[in-house]
């Protein structure tokens, strides 16, 4: 038996109450779970009744596990039977001291449940017109990419160092005379305004000469990763080597072939397909900007009410996410978030925004989808299995088997409410 009542925000109260035959299956589930490994005397190992068990051990001690099982059969049946979709675990309050055997007990449990929604305007929204022409200058600079690629670094035996060349020396730094971990080395090849180095390093060594020697006045970021080295006046005596300059090859037919793509021989032939994937981007970046600006306006329009709970779980997942992602390079979350360059803490709050903003979209996309009675079609459902199948190279009855129909519903829903909210947008 249980009464539902609406809290502030996306959340519900439920009290409900425990029945004293529901308690006693409780209390004979807990003994059974424990009986296996008591030992009384007079009984073999697993074979003492639940009343000699009471006598040796206090009713009490089954107590914990017997609330468990009733509040957990007791809870899935009241969400069940009064449709709460919940979003996150309950927060259970209950007075055990109240519990007693041979008595029912009531508990209240506060949920999390999926925001109501009130939409405001989504559609026939004004959207700037954008171009999908690709500029001439676009297309220079694709072409100069693949130049740069393909460019040898020539030795240069006379003149001074200047931006883009390329820098072999040996360096040493020090901190009040003494030299720091990490700030000595040999032959070290540097690309001069890479912006590798510390900030004012490269700029110091514009205009040196072969073998010429040098001491550079550098100051340390107040932001720079070593702590002892923060902020710090440091002197670095830098020598140079050698000096290398970029020469780009010449841009005709010989080189187009040499880059051995298929179907392009010539300089035309290169500049059209450069053109063609260019075009290709705009158009797939115009058509997100036309989705973000569709669905940011529906969702700023909209009002509804989001639980922390649910925020704190999918931000959770979100933490889970760039953990794998920091395993695939062998890291550590902390280590990678510090090869990264960001803390801890603003990693978090930058993730609990993330969090929001990804449930709030979810669930204004998934309002618009309702009320405009948007359906998957069994051919569209199809269609994505397919793909689902293709993208992990499976049978695609395995897929079948593997994903949910609900779940492959709602993503092809999803997809047609975007595509409804960009197709109602007025072009200006």
């Amino acid at each position: 038996m249980a009464k539902v009542d609406k809290l502030s925000g996306s959340k519900v109260r439920i009290e409900i109450e425990v029945s004293k035959e529901l308690f006693e299956h409780g209390l004979d589930h807990a003994f059974n779970a424990v009986k296996e490994d008591v030992e009384v005397k007079g009984f073999r190992k697993g074979k003492v009744t639940r009343s000699i068990f009471e006598q040796h051990y206090g009713v009490e001690s089954l107590y914990e596990e017997a609330i468990n099982h009733c509040i957990q059969e007791t809870y899935v049946e009241a969400v069940t039977e009064e449709k709460i979709l919940v979003v996150a675990q309950p927060k259970i309050d209950l007075d055990v001291t109240k519990v007693e055997k041979g008595k029912g007990f009531k508990y209240v449990a506060e949920v999390a449940v999926e925001p109501v929604v009130t939409l405001g305007e989504y559609k026939d929204l004004e959207f700037e017109n954008l171009s999908d022409e690709v500029l001439p200058q676009a297309v220079d600079v694709e072409v100069n990419k693949l130049l740069e690629q393909n460019a040898e670094l020539i030795l240069k035996e006379e003149g001074t160092l200047e931006n883009g060349d390329t820098a072999i020396f040996d360096f040493e730094g020090s901190v009040d005379g003494v030299t720091f971990d990490g700030g000595k080395a040999e032959n070290y090849e540097l690309l001069i305004g890479s912006g590798q180095f510390i900030p004012g390093f490269e700029e110091k060594m514009l205009g040196m000469k072969l073998e010429e020697e040098r001491n550079l006045d550098i100051k340390f970021p107040e932001d720079y990763q070593a702590e002892n080295l923060k902020g710090q006046d440091a002197i670095f005596k830098v020598k140079l080597h050698e000096m290398k300059r970029k020469e780009l090859p010449e841009l005709n037919d010989e080189f187009v072939k040499d880059l051995d793509k298929e179907g392009i021989n010539t300089v035309e032939e290169l500049k059209e397909d450069a053109l063609t994937k260019l075009k290709d981007q705009l158009i797939l970046k115009n058509k997100n900007s036309r989705i973000d600006f569709a669905v940011n306006m529906a969702v700023e329009n909209a009002t509804y009410e989001i639980a922390e709970e649910m925020i704190e779980e999918e931000k959770n997942r979100l933490v889970d996410n760039v953990t794998q992602q920091a395993k695939q390079y062998n890291l550590d979350l902390d280590t990678y978030l510090q090869y990264s360059g960001i803390s801890k803490e603003d990693f978090e709050k930058n993730l609990l925004k993330d969090a929001e903003k990804s449930i709030a979209t979810r669930i204004v996309v998934q309002a618009i989808s309702k009320e405009e009675e948007i359906a998957a079609t069994q051919e569209e459902k199809d269609a994505k299995y397919e793909e689902i199948a293709a993208q992990y190279k499976m049978d695609i009855n395995q897929v079948k088997v593997a994903v949910n129909d609900e779940a492959v519903s709602s993503e092809v829903e999803y997809k047609k409410a975007l595509d409804f909210l960009v197709d109602s947008l007025i072009i200006k």
